[in-house]
């Protein structure tokens, strides 16, 4: 394999070392999570939120994509909480997918309904660039950071691809012969692909015509498209694609994260295998914009009921999700920072022209 000896150096949950001579480039953080949520509040909806949180019976989770995938697990997971501990007496889940989510982004725009959540996170980030969408995050209300969760790259069983750096060396000398499948275009699972790229000395601006990525809104699709072998390889969250690594039709190659993944531990890490780079995929929640502040808050409350709770601590056990929860102001200020720091990596990897 070829030797990367680079020192490794990471900044929050985006790093990348590339080349001498090259520069760094280092990105903080991210994370991305969950639903919509659609009923009336009860109680006093606006004056001075110290008089005291609207109380939610009942919420919609919008999870901005299709079934399977990140975005629509951490909404059913969350649906399913909130009801089982008794939070709301009703969490319906709404799939609005395409689009990087910025479909479900610009529905969340017209919705009247204060006590809704949709799930966002990285991704969405990446799409509101790619995809040039009228409709931004900032517009929207940040509720909470929830998770963050490493990519795996994986093949299908009977790839011939052994190592990341088969793959990679493929990549490079073939092309868009090599065809790799994952979450919507400059998303976490794009970016992590041209950041490979970039690490293995292809210039940025070559990436676009090199990397044959093919996005898809939903993680079965992701999953459908490995299993039937019409692609070569594939990026996405650690769960996503699990429980097919466990049963033996994908092959884990590689994780993003700096340490093992939970849900993984045979797996190596990016950098064993050579390639000075992580990135870790956040998800978390966001509502309508221009809420009043007891609205804001009784959201705000019901999260925090939701991420206290046994019921929660288990799923992300179970789903291999990292806690990364932040409230109110300090999501604000994470969610400002990270728009501009994805911003600049997609011009820095040439998805997204300066």
């Amino acid at each position: 394999m070829r030797s990367h000896s680079r020192p490794h150096t990471s900044a929050g949950t985006i790093g990348l070392r590339r080349n001498a001579g090259r520069g760094t480039l280092a990105v903080a953080g991210i994370a991305a999570m969950l639903g919509l949520a659609a009923c009336s509040p009860t109680g006093d909806a606006g004056g001075d939120a110290d008089a005291g949180a609207a109380s939610l019976e009942s919420v919609n989770l919008i999870a901005p994509a299709d079934p399977g995938g990140g975005w629509d697990q951490t909404a059913r997971a969350m649906s399913e909480v909130l009801t089982q501990e008794d939070l709301v007496g009703s969490a319906p889940v709404e799939n609005i997918g395409g689009a990087g989510g910025t479909v479900g982004l610009a529905a969340l725009a017209n919705e009247k309904d204060p006590a809704t959540l949709m799930v966002m996170g990285l991704v969405m980030v990446g799409a509101v660039e790619t995809n040039a969408s009228q409709v931004r995050i900032e517009d929207m209300t940040p509720i909470a950071r929830l998770t963050e969760e490493p990519l795996v790259v994986v093949v299908p069983e009977g790839s011939p691809y052994e190592t990341v750096e088969d793959l990679v060396d493929a990549i490079v000398e073939e092309g868009a012969a090599i065809s790799v499948t994952g979450g919507s275009a400059g998303g976490a699972d794009h970016i992590l692909a041209g950041m490979l790229l970039t690490e293995a000395g292809v210039d940025p601006a070559d990436i676009p015509s090199t990397l044959n990525y093919i996005p898809n809104a939903g993680g079965g699709e992701a999953v459908t498209m490995l299993l039937g072998n019409t692609v070569q390889a594939g990026i996405s969250g650690v769960g996503e694609f699990a429980e097919q690594i466990e049963a033996g039709g994908l092959r884990a190659l590689a994780v993003s994260s700096e340490e093992p993944a939970a849900l993984l531990p045979d797996t190596p890490t990016l950098i064993d295998e050579g390639y000075d780079v992580t990135l870790t995929n956040w998800r978390g929640v966001i509502a309508p914009g221009g809420l009043e502040e007891a609205d804001v808050a009784a959201l705000q409350d019901l999260v925090t009921e939701m991420h206290d709770s046994a019921a929660w601590t288990e799923i992300l056990e179970e789903r291999g999700w990292d806690d990364a929860f932040l409230l109110g102001e300090e999501f604000q200020e994470f969610l400002d920072g990270n728009i501009t720091e994805v911003t600049e990596t997609l011009q820095a990897i040439g998805l997204v022209a300066p």
